[in-house]
């Protein structure tokens, strides 16, 4: 039967139209026969012509009102309403069609015939059609994922509808919160309540759970499949109410649990007064703008009305990327922002001062740096010029170009730093707070926050990764924790916190509680719909294997240097007041620390890192990879540096 069925599915729609003309043939002329049988307990209008007139009266003119209804060109697996009317419309046209040709004909016709033929009628054809679809899912049932939908609101049923309609899943039940609901039959599946999850994943098998509620909070969201971990089932989600609205996603569009959804918070609002005070008719500037962040500011500042928004970016890939993302944006929304790619170095004063005066910029955002621990360790000098003098640069071009403000995104890891990448992002900050003692007119600050997920130095898409591969997962220590933040909700408050700035200001950012990376990892290897493979668990799917704390590699990080802080007008944004520097003393170290960049002396910069009031507390010898392979072959002294410091000044 099976095979009947399939093979029938599998013809030209131009066959399976001629099949279904010739079956609707049969079952309108039984209907028309069967009808005065029932009426009339009698078969001898069978031998009168005029009923056999009537008869093929009415077939054409039924047919074609099929055909003209477009019963025909509805795919007979997805047949629903549409389909159930145009037949019952061609029934009544061929019930009114039997009318008219016996008055014609003056054939005998009681008035209940057209009735009882009409309602005959409809079930010989529309039941047919009905029994063909129930064969027809019936046969593709085995081969169909099992899933439950977590979910039996307005979402969760419109989701059940279109995976009736799909070949990859079939809805086997629904759980819901709502006592409401529990035992009730939705669609043909029971509600059941979440407690009934795991006796209902052995009982029908199921692989995935879809989780169908796009309206709830984050925090929500995030105890739902906690307690659903132990499952091992492979989470899936519609997306969420906002995309859902306005149209950009539909329900059927599952995608993979986010770790971010589960990692983030629900966002507070932001204050307009803030989000809008460096940017709404402005000329703004973002440095390092096709980054992480970087591109996120842009994104969430052209919504802010500004006049022009420069993009300020050494990567000519990434420049790209974000002009066209933008550009694209602008037009789709009808933003009237002027988008300005600009390829350059901060490390170039004159070519950031030539952009600064020509475009009248007056906020920057500055998000250019190396950020990456292990391959600062492994390039200390060219780490130390993007983030150090860079940010100096960058800072004393808009000095002499009338910036109004200037917001340095800064990081935890220079609070009490053991790599040179934090070492050098708190270095950063004390020459924003030296240049806010020298001079008033522009308004310096700093905005310090934690990990944010999915950016390009995220362990989150490098676990995806190392899972779909199969394993193993690599965690550098069992006990190393992090903060972790969104990218959009950092951006948010980063453009916030750089409104309340007075002038040297250093703001942290409320990033939560932190996580261990461990239980991270553990995540999502669950929600991905795998098993942890451990001693306990030696059968499970992927592993995790502790490969040892890289070079720079702190177990923890902190956002405060000391536990001065305050709070502010937004509930997730901290004032810290910290030791600073006066210019002079600034600029001597910057001047030492470029004389020992240009000569290229590792041992002096490790000196001046840690003579320097950064609380610098390294864990590792140099890691400088070409200073390494230099010790091979000879090394150069700090004497030696010393008599060459006036051609090094001489040359610069």
């Amino acid at each position: 039967m099976n095979h009947t069925i399939n093979w029938l599915f599998q013809q030209p729609r131009s066959v399976k139209r001629i099949i279904s003309l010739l079956l609707d043939t049969l079952f309108i002329s039984l209907a028309f026969w069967a009808a005065f049988l029932l009426r009339l307990d009698s078969s001898y209008l069978l031998a009168s012509y005029k009923h056999w007139l009537v008869l093929v009266t009415m077939l054409p003119v039924t047919l074609l009102c099929f055909i003209r209804f477009g019963l025909y060109r509805a795919v007979l697996r997805y047949l629903g309403y549409h389909a159930t009317v145009t037949m019952m419309a061609g029934v009544a046209v061929s019930a009114v069609t039997m009318v008219l040709a016996a008055y014609y004909f003056g054939a005998f016709l009681p008035r209940s015939v057209p009735i009882i033929y009409g309602v005959l009628a409809l079930l010989l054809c529309g039941g047919a059609r009905t029994m063909a679809r129930a064969l027809y899912n019936q046969s593709t049932k085995k081969q169909k994922t099992p899933v439950i939908i977590y979910g039996a609101g307005s979402s969760g049923r419109q989701l059940n509808t279109s995976l009736a309609c799909s070949s990859e899943y079939r809805a086997v039940a629904f759980v819901d919160d709502n006592p409401g609901l529990h035992n009730v039959l939705l669609q043909g599946l029971t509600v059941y309540p979440a407690n009934e999850l795991a006796w209902l994943v052995e009982r029908y098998g199921a692989q995935k759970l879809l989780l169908a509620m796009p309206s709830i909070s984050r925090q929500r969201r995030r105890e739902i499949v906690e307690g659903l971990e132990a499952l091992s089932l492979d989470i899936l989600t519609i997306p969420g109410m906002v995309d859902l609205v306005s149209g950009k996603a539909k329900v059927n569009e599952l995608h993979e649990i986010s770790i971010e959804d589960l990692l983030g918070r629900d966002p507070v609002a932001p204050f307009p007064e803030l989000i809008a005070a460096n940017i709404k008719n402005k000329v703004v500037m973002v440095t390092g703008a096709g980054g992480s962040i970087g591109s996120e500011l842009c994104r969430q500042i052209v919504q802010q009305g500004p006049v022009t928004l420069v993009l300020f970016e050494m990567s000519e890939f990434a420049l790209y990327q974000i002009d066209q993302e933008l550009v694209g944006l602008c037009r789709d929304a009808g933003y009237p922002v002027r988008i300005v790619p600009i390829m350059a170095s901060v490390q170039r004063q004159n070519r950031l001062e030539a952009v600064m005066s020509t475009f009248g910029v007056q906020t920057v955002y500055h998000a250019a740096a190396c950020k990456h621990v292990p391959m600062v360790e492994y390039n200390v000098v060219e780490g130390v010029r993007n983030n150090v003098f860079g940010t100096w640069r960058a800072a004393e071009a808009a000095i002499n170009c009338g910036v109004e403000t200037f917001v340095l995104i800064s990081t935890d890891k220079a609070v009490r730093p053991t790599n040179v990448m934090g070492t050098s992002k708190r270095l950063a900050e004390l020459v924003l707070q030296g240049l806010a003692l020298r001079q008033s007119n522009t308004r310096f600050c700093m905005v310090r926050f934690g990990n944010v997920l999915g950016s390009s130095g995220s362990v989150v898409p490098l676990f995806k990764q190392q899972i779909r591969a199969g394993g193993p997962i690599t965690v550098t220590h069992e006990d190393i924790t992090r903060y972790f933040m969104t990218i959009p909700e950092a951006a948010q408050l980063v453009i916030q916190a750089g409104a309340m700035g007075k002038g040297g200001d250093v703001f942290v950012l409320d990033m939560g509680e932190p996580v261990r990376i461990i239980e991270l990892a553990r995540k999502m290897i669950r929600l991905m719909g795998f098993d942890v493979k451990d001693e306990q668990h030696p059968d499970g799917d992927i592993e995790i294997k502790v490969t040892g704390l890289r070079p720079g590699e702190k177990l923890y990080e902190e956002l405060l240097i000391g536990g001065n802080e305050a709070p502010t007008a937004h509930p997730r944004i901290r004032t810290a007041n910290e030791v600073h520097l006066p210019w002079d003393d600034v600029a001597n170290l910057l001047d030492d620390l470029d004389t020992a960049c240009a000569a290229y002396n590792q041992e002096w910069i490790r000196q001046l890192l840690l003579d320097a009031p950064a609380a610098f507390n390294p864990q590792d010898g140099i890691c400088d990879l070409v200073w390494q392979d230099e010790q091979k072959s000879g090394s150069t002294s700090v004497t030696e540096i010393e008599a060459i410091k006036p051609v090094v000044a001489l040359v610069r």
